[in-house]
This record gives structure tokens, C-alpha cells and sequence, in this order.
């Protein structure tokens, strides 16, 4: 590890998020910053800190000319991308606060935001994804500039149609001068507002201070090491807490590289061509890799199942043994020869040069890290809230127990309360929900202590072990949240469903099993040309498909991540007799899962069906 060298800027050094970007620009002219596909060249192209500081000026500039007053709110809804940062930055350095906003959100959702955070400018990706925000944002309301990132025919069409809009080319000015370092930053004041989904209702926006970021990312670094020749790969969406302070102010504090990934969909070809170092990702992201190596061995067999089973085994005894927790492996005078065949081909799949791969936003499933871990690919699983700026622990690389969450980063205190709710406090927690002081009164006590919502324990090593959820919520693989009760209540409207459970934790999508209603199941079959009595008619790809659109248009008000993709349909009743429903009639979902868990693999077994 000579060849890695530390360059870190503390938060006192930093004061605020951008004060942290202009020191890393005055430290670091020369050195490598961020990375990103042209498409114009089809090739990969980076940008030194200089010429990020550079850019940075002209958008400071052009926002300048806005005159929006100090702690007036600015919107971004791009792809991960340098835009991003220059635009987050130069706002940030005016005493402006940013929104992000996800790509793939529904419009309405948006408008939603857009009007609640009473935000002023919006930077979007391009003309097709402003024409289907514009027809529910409307001409009124606080929007005073809409900026459009590509150029083109139809951005240039929009933009003779509406006075609000500019191109960026055109809103840049052509020459900038220096990058302007603020000295009056207050590192207390608000810097982001982050819309997260609740239980119920419209989304609450988190407010997160610049200090709470800056801290947040400094106590991370006190458990895993990075250095300014890291190189991380950028996929998780920058409107995502955790790509953004460990993606984003994490690699400026430590002058690390970022490379922005083309897409999800060409991440195995981005991971050879940058051979990251570091990553930030979603369980997703391992399930599929693991997904294709067990359908390959199971396709192979025979020799090359037995000798990948044999590597793994190996090589979880040498991981143990590594940190502190299992004897010398007896076949670890094989593991040269199982390294070069078995876990090498695995490894350069992921560009070869993995020193850490953090995985957060829902739970890794405890095999799938094992696997991965012995073959050599170093994931640490970390926990947090998008409250708490987000992270409040990690595993570090060297007291990794992939069963738990980690311990606490520096400076975040942990107890387990009423019920085994995990409360938090620390120098990450949120201000509190924008313009909403009775749901933060909800969930911060008077004496700073946060409510996590999710139940857990703390061993002696003071590691986190996460074993429920106080609020019945369904975080899918990808770290989405659902409310399911919300959804199910929709869906139970329908006259042919009598009871219904959506089912998804952990897991890629959303499936559900539905109990149709006895009476009105044998007129909706015949109507499809079905018989009701035979006992394959739920089976029958007519009526999956009439009962899926069904299910369809009972959650179309519902957020665009939130669609059921697989259906498994009954005609028996959950009873209380057969322990399925409590007496108040709420349904036990463990039992049903239980008693149903063939039914639940086989909708996951076969991928999602729309």
C-alpha cells in the first residue's frame, strides 16, 4: 500500500461543503478528479480538480446573474455526471440550497417538490424530460429558470417557446475567472433538502446542514482508509444521501478520483475499463453478479460446481482466519492454484483492483457477502437514514461481520430503546423535515436522539445487528422504501380481491399474493373463457394478466418504483383459525410467508414478469 498516499481535509479546515471543494482545488490543481464517458468520442475523458474549479467559476457566474437570495432553492435532476457537482457547488457557494431529485420519479412527485421547497431554478437533463415535467409544474408557481444540460433541436424549440428556459451552453458565460472561496460560510447552515418517501402522503424533505455531511463523511474515514489515488465508480444515483456524501464529499475530503458509470445496464463494461478501487453500491448490485455465477455453475456442474464450491469454502476460512476469528485453513495450500482458476475470474469481472465496496441502503443478504468475501472481493455492509446524512455505521475492512451493520463512525452514538428501536445521536442528524415541525418532533427527542423506525441489537464488540422494523416498511434491494400497507389497501378496493399481501423485502421487485373473493371469482373466469372449477384456472396466463391489470390501475397514483411484477392468486381465505390473521384481522406476514414460501420463490424464480 506504499504507492497510496492520505491527503485529507478536516471539516474545521473545510468549514463548508463548498470551502471543502475550493481547498481541494488549491491543494490538488494537477491531480485527476472526475471521469466521464463522451459520447461524442466514445471514450472515456476526465478533468482535473484545476479545471473543475475553473467550470465552477462560470456556474458561478451565470447563477449569480439569477439573483436569488441567500437560502433560495435550487433543484438538479441529472444523471450522475460532472454538471452535477458544478452546478451542487456554485449554488452552494452562493449561499443557495440544493434539491436533488431522482431522474426516474414520477412527474407529479416533482412538481410536488418543486412547489413545497418553493424552489427557484432547475437544472434538467434534457428537453423530452422537462416536456413531461412541464404539463404538471405549469406556468405559475416560484419556478423562475429551467436549464436544460443538452443541446439540441428540440431544447432549442422548447426554449423559443418558454421565456423560463435556457440551454446551458448558452446560460455559461464564455469566459469565467477564478473560482470564488466564500468567507463567511456557516457551517450550521442548511445546504441540501432531500425528499424521502414516508409510510404515508407526499414525501417530507430532510433538511441536512453542511456540517452534517462534512462530519459524517470525516467520521466514516476513521473506519475505512481512502487516498487520493483511489479511484471510485459512481452508479447509485447523486440524488441518493449515500452516493453523495460517501460518493461525492467523501472522495473531495480525501482528493480521491470519481468515474461516473455510463449506466446500471453497462456496469460490467465500465468496472474492467476503470478498475475502481472503491465502490459504493446496493445489495442489487451483488445478487445479480451472484445471480450469473450460479446460473453458470449450475449450467457447468459436474467438476467446475464442485471446484467453485471448494474456493469458496477455502476462502471464507481464510477470511475468517484473517480477521481474528478461525484457525489456519487445512486446504489453504491449495488456494493458489483455486485463486488463479476460480476467484481471479471473478475478481477481474470487477476490474480486478477492489480495495473496499461499501453496500448500503437495504440488507445484503448474509451468503451472497460471503461468497463474494472469500472470493477475494472486499464488500463492508453499512447502515444509516438519509436523516442522519446518511451513514451511521460501516464494518471496517478489518473487523468485517458481514451478518451486521457495522459499528458506529466517530462521533454517532447508538442505544437500543423501547421495543428494540435503535435510537441515534450525532453530529449527521438532520435539522428536520422542511416545514413540517410536528413529524420531527416524531421522530427527534429533546435530547437529540433520533428514531431509526427499525429494531435491533449491539453485541460486546459493539457491532449492529439489525432485526426488524418498528413501521411496517418493505426496503427492496435496490434501497428503495415501500409502505405496503398503503398499497394493499389499494389494491383490497377491488371487489375480486378479498385480502392481499405485497411481499418484496430485500428482494429485486415487488410481487404479491392475492385471496380473491369467492363470490365474484367464478363470473370474472367466465367472462375470460375460463373454468372457475379447474384448479390450474389461477394459474392461467388470461387471468394473471386481467388480474394484473387490475392491480395496475388500483396503484396508479402510486410512486413509478412501486408496481407489482409478479402475482400469486388463491381462493383460501387467511383465517385467525389457521393463524394467518390476528383477531383484529391484521395479517401475520411471517405466517403467510411461511405458509406460503414456495408460492413467494417462484415469483423471484422466473424474474419479473412485466
Amino acid at each position: 500500500m506504499a504507492q497510496f498516499h492520505e491527503n485529507l481535509i478536516s471539516p474545521e479546515q473545510a468549514v463548508t461543503l463548498d470551502g471543502l471543494f475550493a481547498c481541494r482545488v488549491r491543494r490538488s490543481q494537477q491531480r485527476p478528479a472526475y471521469q466521464y464517458y463522451d459520447k461524442a468520442t466514445k471514450s472515456w475523458s476526465s478533468l482535473t480538480w484545476g479545471d473543475m474549479g475553473h467550470a465552477v467559476a462560470a456556474w458561478q457566474q451565470a447563477m449569480r446573474g439569477e439573483n436569488l437570495a441567500r437560502g433560495g432553492r435550487v433543484a438538479v435532476q441529472l444523471r450522475n455526471c460532472p454538471e452535477w457537482v458544478m452546478f451542487d457547488q456554485a449554488a452552494m457557494s452562493l449561499g443557495l440550497v440544493t434539491v436533488p431529485l431522482y431522474t426516474d420519479d414520477r412527474p407529479d412527485n416533482i412538481a410536488y417538490i418543486l412547489a413545497e421547497a418553493d424552489v427557484n431554478v432547475l437544472l434538467v437533463q434534457d428537453a423530452s424530460r422537462w416536456r413531461r415535467l412541464a404539463e404538471v409544474v405549469g406556468n405559475e408557481g416560484p419556478l423562475k429558470r429551467v436549464l436544460l444540460l443538452e443541446d439540441g433541436d428540440a431544447a432549442r424549440a422548447l426554449a423559443a417557446e418558454d421565456d423560463r428556459i435556457r440551454l446551458v451552453p448558452d446560460w455559461l458565460p464564455k469566459t469565467a475567472g477564478e473560482l470564488q472561496a466564500r468567507t463567511d460560510g456557516d457551517p450550521h447552515a442548511l445546504a441540501s433538502i432531500v425528499y424521502t418517501s414516508g409510510t404515508t402522503g407526499r414525501p417530507k424533505g430532510v433538511m441536512l446542514s453542511h456540517h452534517n455531511m462534512l462530519s459524517v463523511a470525516h467520521g466514516a474515514l476513521t473506519l475505512l482508509d481512502c487516498y487520493e489515488e483511489d479511484v471510485f465508480l459512481s452508479f447509485l444515483p447523486l440524488s441518493h444521501t449515500l452516493e453523495r456524501t460517501g460518493g461525492y464529499y467523501l472522495c473531495i475530503m480525501t482528493g480521491s478520483c470519481v468515474a461516473y458509470a455510463r449506466s446500471v445496464a453497462q456496469l460490467g463494461e465500465d468496472l474492467v475499463a476503470i478498475r475502481p478501487t472503491a465502490m459504493i453500491a446496493v445489495p442489487r448490485i451483488f445478487e445479480r453478479v451472484y445471480g450469473r455465477i450460479a446460473d453458470q455453475m449450475a449450467k457447468k456442474g459436474g467438476m467446475a460446481q464442485k471446484l467453485f464450491n471448494l474456493t469458496v469454502r477455502i476462502g471464507w476460512q481464510r477470511f475468517q482466519h484473517s480477521q481474528g476469528r478461525g484457525g489456519w485453513p487445512i486446504g489453504n495450500l491449495l488456494w493458489p492454484l483455486l485463486k488463479r482458476l476460480v476467484a481471479d475470474k471473478v475478481t477481474a469481472k470487477l476490474g480486478g483492483r477492489l480495495r473496499v465496496t461499501v453496500s448500503g441502503g437495504a440488507a445484503l443478504n448474509e451468503e451472497i457477502a460471503r461468497v463474494f468475501l472469500a472470493l477475494g472481493v472486499p464488500i463492508v455492509q453499512g447502515y444509516g437514514l438519509t436523516e442522519t446524512s446518511p451513514v451511521i455505521s460501516v464494518n471496517p475492512l478489518q473487523d468485517n461481520v458481514p451478518a451486521s451493520v457495522g459499528v458506529p463512525i466517530r462521533g454517532v452514538e447508538v442505544r437500543v430503546g423501547d421495543n428494540d428501536e435503535l435510537l441515534v445521536r450525532g453530529p449527521g442528524i438532520m435539522q428536520g423535515y422542511w416545514n413540517n415541525h410536528a413529524a420531527t418532533a416524531q421522530v427527534i427527542e429533546p435530547d437529540g436522539w433520533l428514531h431509526t423506525g427499525d429494531q435491533a441489537r449491539v453485541d460486546e464488540h459493539n457491532h449492529i445487528y439489525i432485526t426488524g422494523r418498528i413501521k411496517d416498511i418493505l426496503v427492496l434491494s435496490n434501497g428503495e422504501k415501500i409502505p405496503p400497507g398503503d398499497m394493499e389497501s389499494a389494491i383490497a378496493l377491488d371487489p375480486l380481491v378479498e385480502q392481499v399481501m405485497v411481499i418484496g423485502e430485500s428482494r429485486p421487485y415487488l410481487t404479491a399474493l392475492l385471496v380473491l373473493d369467492g363470490n365474484n371469482w367464478p363470473p370474472f373466469a367466465q367472462q375470460l373463457g375460463i373454468d372457475p372449477l379447474a384448479p390450474e384456472s389461477l394459474h392461467d396466463s388470461k387471468v394473471l394478466n386481467a388480474v394484473a391489470r387490475r392491480v395496475r390501475q388500483a396503484l396508479k397514483d402510486f410512486p413509478g418504483y412501486a408496481k407489482i411484477r409478479q402475482l400469486y392468486l388463491s381462493l383460501e381465505p387467511w383465517t385467525i383459525e389457521d393463524g394467518l390473521i390476528t383477531p383484529t384481522l391484521k395479517v401475520k406476514r411471517a405466517k403467510v410467508l411461511e405458509r406460503y414460501g414456495d408460492a413467494v420463490e417462484g415469483m423471484y424464480r422466473g424474474g419479473p414478469a412485466a
